[in-house]
């Protein structure tokens, strides 16, 4: 690992990246479950 961790920027952009992953992946699952359900 590098002790330089980079610009804050660059730090603030994966996290923003990494957590709208996440919220889109929770989001398409709930989707695929309820339209599974509503069958």
């Amino acid at each position: 690992m590098e002790s330089d961790a980079g610009p804050l920027w660059k730090r603030l952009a994966w996290m923003a990246a990494i957590w709208a992953g996440s919220v889109a992946a929770l989001g398409l699952v709930a989707i695929l479950i309820r339209w599974w359900l509503m069958g």
